[in-house]
């Protein structure tokens, strides 16, 4: 509805009249989500070339540093050589599933950013139940997964697949029971309403400290970021469930991938550090608009996640999944007791 006027006032401009309203707000739609779209490409080469950057100074090296200026062109030169690769598909592959499982992941990836919103007001869809739209998208992501093991007809990709899967499943239950211990304290499924709740405090220096530590490390599990990079180890897996994709197909795996860590981290941004709320409600900190803090706390929790790769080394797959079950879990069901017990003694409910 943002571009509704705008395209109203071109279209009397060059045709001489209005269009139908809803010709109107479908073109504006399409508008708005190439926009989206775009910003979230470029954001996704900024994080690539970040995340190798950051990789290389712990390591004492360079990084990319000779494809434009600083580097800064090296994920664009990637995106292209992928692009214009020939893709290669496997004689006994299922050709319609091995095709269709990148884009399942890379829709999947786009489509969660819908209810995300990165200041006040502005979102793509403020929905009152963004958290369950969250949870759906989530779930519906390890079907890409192993749709693409499946296809292949390759046993090694079929079963990283299958560990994938597990791997998914068994970290989105932990994130699942922190969400709840969020819901909670903010009294709300909206996500623009857990930023508000937050004015007077963010929820990551209150009780719900340890959450944000399950959740964060629950993100690196739930994304395949190492330590818990066991389904695409190249040293011992060449690539899982990836292992017989290469040039678009590929890319639009790798896509849905840093898609997925920029969602998350934009998550953890909004349930635990305020949003786009400012460090301090004084000047001169007001006058930042929102959305440069909500990219800010953004950027500072990815900075976290690429030195977690940098430093920590791989977890073997039976230390993982105890970490999931054994660890997280119940951890994650104490607090949700515990911080039910702590919003009913705060509203007098004892």
């Amino acid at each position: 509805m943002v571009l509704v006027p705008f395209i109203n006032w071109l279209s009397q401009h060059l045709f001489g009249g209005t269009p139908p309203q809803w010709v109107a707000w479908t073109i504006g739609e399409i508008i708005l989500m190439g926009v989206v779209c775009l910003v979230l490409m470029l954001g996704v080469a900024g994080v690539i070339l970040a995340d190798r950057k950051i990789w290389a100074a712990a390591q004492m090296r360079r990084g990319p540093n000779v494809v434009g200026p600083f580097g800064l062109f090296q994920t664009l030169a990637d995106a292209f050589k992928f692009l214009f690769k020939e893709p290669i598909i496997p004689s006994g592959a299922n050709k319609v599933l091995f095709l269709l499982a990148p884009l399942i992941t890379s829709t999947l990836a786009l489509a969660a950013w819908a209810v995300l919103p990165v200041s006040a007001g502005v979102a793509f869809s403020n929905i009152n139940v963004g958290i369950l739209y969250l949870f759906a998208i989530s779930s519906l992501s390890v079907y890409g997964v192993i749709v693409a093991g499946w296809a292949s007809n390759s046993k090694y990709p079929f079963l990283a697949s299958l560990r994938a899967a597990a791997q998914m499943v068994s970290y989105e239950v932990s994130i699942g029971f922190v969400m709840i211990t969020v819901l909670l304290f903010a009294g709300s499924l909206n996500l623009s309403a857990i930023v508000e709740a937050q004015r007077h405090g963010w929820f990551a220096f209150t009780m719900l400290f340890p959450m944000f530590v399950i959740f964060f490390v629950s993100s690196l599990a739930e994304t395949q970021r190492p330590p818990f990079d066991l389904l695409e180890a190249e040293s011992e897996l060449v690539a899982g469930f990836m292992t017989e994709y290469s040039a678009t197909p590929f890319l639009l795996f790798f896509l849905g991938e840093y898609l997925n860590v920029m969602l998350l981290c934009g998550l953890m941004t909004v349930l635990f550090f305020g949003g786009w709320l400012p460090i301090w409600s004084i000047a001169p900190f007001t006058f930042v608009p929102g959305f440069i803090w909500f990219l800010l706390k953004a950027v500072f929790i990815f900075f976290l996640m690429a030195m977690v790769k940098a430093i920590v080394p791989r977890y073997r797959y039976d230390q993982l999944m105890r970490l999931g079950w054994k660890v997280f879990l119940p951890t994650s069901l104490v607090w949700v007791i515990l911080t039910a017990g702590w919003v009913l003694y705060r509203s007098g409910g004892f």
